[in-house]
């Protein structure tokens, strides 16, 4: 007698509705969830520290900018520069210009990380220059909130059956049935679980030694969990792009190196970090 196969077959329709012609994905849904999420912690931060209301209203529009940006530019400048350098405007745009002439609207599909990350990063610097807040100070509130945005942006990506793991025969394998019949590592999702279990470690950190922990601790702590996670699990993932073959180490991995040097360093020297100008609370 044949054992049934435990595979998972994975062919969900990438659109969720449609607005008259334009359609509603689940990938923009579940930045748009993760994103509103992370708003929402970092303001009880910010009332929990009895920091002005006026002071973090900009905030979200700076990190949201800073986040697009940055994952768009780093996705085309990092992942596929020839095409885009060539066609700039989709750069910027949701759309894709066609052969034929005339265009039709795909969406942001290609964001990258790595690219965010470091978006967010520039995007607060110049927050914290308009507000007068303390860069360490909002750099670690922000990052207390960052791993449930990461872990709803993993979860539009199994949406969209991209990012796909390794062929593989454990018997939690998806078959992305769009992309091919192999079962494979479900790679998103297990990002997406260890940067739900970096959000829970975080709200405890949080909640049990925030006065104990040293200035730039929480942000050290989330680039180095989630770039050594994201370094290793390359490793069971199949390449993004085609330049990626042969390579020792991808893309991916390349860039993950420089943000787990910051983090590493945020967290081991965090006296001279507490030594930054004194944290200043809006009242």
């Amino acid at each position: 007698m044949n054992s049934l196969p435990l595979f998972i077959e994975w062919d969900p329709s990438p659109v969720l509705f449609h607005l008259g012609s334009i359609p509603i994905k689940y990938y923009g849904l579940f930045w748009a969830i993760g994103i509103a999420l992370g708003y929402y912690v970092v303001r009880y931060q910010y009332r929990d520290k009895k920091i002005s209301e006026k002071i973090f209203e900009p905030l979200f529009i700076y990190c949201f900018i800073g986040i697009l940006l940055g994952a768009r530019l780093g996705h085309c400048l990092f992942y596929d520069p020839e095409y885009y350098l060539a066609n700039p405007l989709e750069i910027f745009l949701p759309i894709k210009f066609l052969d034929g002439g005339g265009w039709k609207f795909v969406g942001y599909a290609g964001l990258a990380s790595h690219g965010g990350t470091l978006g967010l990063i520039v995007a607060l610097w110049m927050y914290c220059r308009k507000t007068k807040m303390n860069y360490m100070d909002v750099l670690d509130m922000i990052a207390v909130a960052t791993p449930i945005t990461a872990c709803w942006i993993r979860l539009a990506n199994l949406m969209n059956s991209e990012i796909i793991g390794m062929p593989t025969d454990v018997p939690w394998a998806f078959v992305f049935s769009s992309v091919d019949n192999l079962p494979r590592h479900p790679g998103q999702l297990y990002e997406a679980l260890a940067y739900l279990l970096l959000f829970f470690i975080m709200l405890y950190l949080y909640k049990k030694y925030d006065s104990k922990l040293h200035r730039g601790f929480y942000f050290g702590f989330c680039l180095v969990y989630i770039f050594t996670f994201r370094f290793f699990i390359e490793f069971i993932k199949e390449d993004q792009v085609d330049f990626e073959a042969g390579m020792a180490l991808n893309m991916g991995q390349w860039l993950s190196i420089p943000f787990i040097i910051i983090g590493l360093i945020s967290i081991f020297y965090g006296k001279k970090l507490d030594q930054m100008q004194p944290k200043r609370v809006q009242k």
